[in-house]
């Protein structure tokens, strides 16, 4: 049985201040559904667009588990729908794996949660990773976990609506050095701890990470970033790190870098007034990706800290996302 607009017209016949008759609940697709006629005067009327999209957050997704510990992957996931108000199964978007930045320690996983859901709104799957701090097992721990993510990703990302052939990394400070080695050591298939085909990216988008952690403390910083407890040396296993060079190096996304190897595009956004990251850490990774004749774009934000809101402005956003397009 449908409803017919008697049915409805017979129920709002009845005074706002009696008992109206009691329409039975009945199955009814959108399309057959009537709009309410219900109305008082003052009421504004929008249209409602269901090709906006709108966002689920699904937590707790475990991608692996290591060191005795599960991992985690955090996706927010554009719903669309079609027209008729059902939710669409067959798009597909392009999936963003997010290394959140934390100095190699235990991340909070929120942190730019709600910043990278305005960001899935032009049109992307985002899935922040969570990867094994440096106090529980050190570098390259970081790098192999979002590998391992991103494989996850590949097998599952159409039960999320996404492409798996339209991937990206990025990242956030120590983020973004772990994305940046992800992205210099795929065709070496370096801490790549699974198998399966090589892992293809479409691109990499680095935000203020360390490259050079032998070399941070030539630069002005606030952090001491050589001493065996500080996050260098621990990334280094509790080591101090002018005394350990050579295992330095092999943190380093430019000992990965030739011209023989095949590389996404890179895009990288630093602060020159960020006080933790030397800005001189970015300019060293922009100038061995184009002497590899790789191709890279460099963004320095003037006046820009150690993350922020600057990061998240529009203008900076579109770059983001005009680069990400031009590369898919």
């Amino acid at each position: 049985m449908k409803f017919t607009m008697s049915t409805i017209l017979l129920a709002m016949a009845v005074s706002s201040y009696a008992n109206a008759d009691i329409i039975q609940a009945q199955q009814a697709s959108y399309d057959e559904f009537p709009n309410s006629t219900v109305h008082v005067e003052g009421i504004e009327e929008l249209k409602a667009h269901h090709t906006i999209r709108s966002f689920k957050l699904v937590s707790n997704v475990v991608y692996a588990h290591k060191s005795d510990m599960d991992l985690h992957l955090t996706i927010i996931k554009p719903v669309l729908k079609e027209s008729n108000g059902e939710e669409s199964k067959t798009t597909r978007f392009p999936i963003v794996i997010y290394v959140q930045g934390s100095a190699w320690f235990k991340q909070n996983m929120g942190n730019e949660v709600a910043q990278l859901s305005r960001f899935a709104e032009r049109g992307y799957i985002v899935a922040l990773v969570e990867y094994r701090p440096s106090t529980v097992a050190p570098f390259p721990a970081q790098v192999e976990d979002a590998k391992s993510a991103i494989r996850f990703m590949i097998e599952h990302g159409e039960e999320y609506y996404g492409d798996p052939e339209k991937l990206v990394v990025w990242g956030d400070s120590s983020g973004g050095h772990t994305a940046s080695m992800v992205g210099t050591t795929l065709d070496t298939r370096d801490f790549d701890t699974l198998e399966g085909e090589p892992i293809k990216l479409k691109a990499v988008i680095d935000y203020y990470g360390p490259t050079a952690i032998w070399k941070m403390n030539e630069e002005p910083s606030t952090y001491d970033h050589i001493q065996p407890n500080s996050p260098e040396g621990m990334l280094l296993g509790g080591k101090n790190v002018l005394d350990h060079v050579e295992a330095a190096k092999k943190t380093s996304p430019m000992t990965y870098i030739s011209s023989s190897e095949s590389m996404p595009p890179f895009l990288i956004v630093h602060g020159d007034k960020d006080r933790l990251v030397p800005f001189g850490q970015s300019v060293m990774l922009f100038d061995a990706l184009k002497e590899n004749q790789h191709d890279v774009r460099m963004i320095k934000l003037h006046g820009g800290d150690h993350g922020g809101a600057p990061y998240w402005q529009d203008d900076v956003l579109d770059i983001v996302d005009n680069f990400i397009k031009a590369t898919l």
